[in-house]
């Protein structure tokens, strides 16, 4: 049986979701807890809503809808994106293969407000290990943050680059780390260089010198994921066509994660699109074996 995996519990994941189950696709859902719709204290104005609702409220119904599906729920953090004949998910609890991946994480990108950061994006700042390590083969560089992401990020480092240090921001570090790795924990003053980045600076004044920064702050977002498997994306937003399509087959996104209005009703609407995309292409990709 074909297999997707939608990455998000949100609207849109699981409004996707709905559409792949019915349509007798397996359907795993990679969700690492609430997201922000349950933040929300009401939802008014939603069709089926004579009364305002609470985003808890909305977010647990569909989820148990999905499950009266036979929709399976995994509760772990996405790391990694990428494709060997099948996609396969990466996560801080293992990988899971799929013929076809939507996903549908939001618009949130965990970039700190660290005094240089912007100015040096593609100029020795990067949100991406996979893209972009070997631009930096035998260089120093450094990878802040201080979680499972920040780790994924390391292990596609360590084999390319000359060395890796690990710049918490003076967080605390929730995973193990390899031996190999430097770890800073000082906090941050700024990023700075000429035409490309070639330090950070810490509060206590010393610096560290380097030929770049991988930035793997909390958890990977949406468009890092995208990139990470070679999909284009434009202003931190995946870029879909009318079918909710990405530049890679087999590829969907949906919901914030695509721009937009950031409303319920879109994420909902785009959630279904796209499983129905995904459930097309997967029957078109079965007829052509």
């Amino acid at each position: 049986m074909s297999k997707v995996i939608i990455i998000g519990s949100g609207p849109a994941g699981i409004s996707a979701a709905l559409y792949t189950a019915r349509a007798g696709i397996e359907t795993m859902v990679i969700t690492k807890g609430q997201g922000s719709l349950n933040k929300a204290e009401s939802i008014e104005n939603y069709y089926g809503f004579s009364e305002a609702v609470s985003g808890k409220e909305l977010e647990e119904r569909g989820i148990e809808g999905a499950k009266k599906l036979g929709v399976k729920f995994i509760s772990a953090e996405v790391t990694g994106l990428s494709f060997f004949d099948n996609f396969i998910v990466e996560t801080n609890s293992g990988n899971y293969k799929a013929d076809s991946v939507i996903i549908a994480t939001g618009a949130a990108r965990n970039t700190p407000r660290i005094k240089g950061l912007a100015d040096f994006e593609e100029r020795g700042v990067s949100y991406c290990a996979v893209c972009d390590a070997f631009a930096y083969r035998g260089a120093d560089v450094a990878v802040l943050g201080n979680g499972a992401y920040a780790a994924h990020e390391i292990s596609g480092l360590l084999d390319v680059v000359k060395s890796v240090t690990l710049l918490t921001d003076g967080n605390e570090i929730a995973v193990d780390i390899p031996s190999v790795v430097n770890i800073i924990n000082k906090k941050i003053a700024k990023v700075g260089g000429e035409e490309r980045l070639s330090f950070v600076e810490f509060d206590d004044g010393s610096k560290l010198e380097i030929s770049g920064i991988f930035i793997a702050v909390g958890t990977a977002g949406s468009t890092e994921l995208a990139k990470k498997i070679g999909a284009y994306t434009e202003n931190n937003k995946i870029y879909v066509n009318e079918k909710a399509t990405t530049t890679v087959p087999g590829l969907f996104a949906a919901g914030d994660c695509t721009g937009g209005l950031m409303q319920v009703a879109k994420a909902v609407y785009e959630g279904a699109v796209a499983g129905l995309e995904a459930v097309k292409f997967l029957r078109e990709k079965k007829n052509k074996k």
